[in-house]
């Protein structure tokens, strides 16, 4: 697994979660600049899974299991999403709440990500 690319999903992630949080401290819901936050830390844990499923393909094994493995990559996607839409149904500040907690969710998901590969 590339480690530059797990690196590059947590920060943004983590850089997620304080701007979310940060909102949250100032009672603001979620707002349109946030689910471009979202949609783009979105889209590099899409970019992780497509590399991560090419590199099975190719034949290289992750240390615990390639069902593990894929099994995280899909949950890593689908964290930053699934608490974005939970934050559209509750319109205050704790929208914005969720959408932080999902991406440290999504933070510590890469670090176990990385374990499982053999890191």
């Amino acid at each position: 697994m590339l480690v530059a690319l797990t690196v590059a999903v947590s920060v943004a992630a983590l850089a997620l979660a304080a701007w979310c949080g940060f909102a949250a401290l100032r009672d603001q819901p979620t707002k349109d600049w946030h689910f471009i936050g979202m949609a783009v830390v979105s889209a590099l844990a899409l970019v992780q899974l497509v590399v991560g499923i090419t590199q099975l393909a190719r034949g290289e094994k992750p240390d615990q299991g390639s069902v593990i493995f894929v099994s995280y990559l899909i949950g890593a996607l689908l964290a930053v999403p699934m608490a974005g839409f939970l934050s559209l149904a509750e319109r205050t500040r704790w929208g914005s709440t969720t959408v932080a907690a999902g991406a440290v969710v999504l933070a510590v998901l890469e670090v176990r990500l990385h374990d499982i590969w053999g890191g």
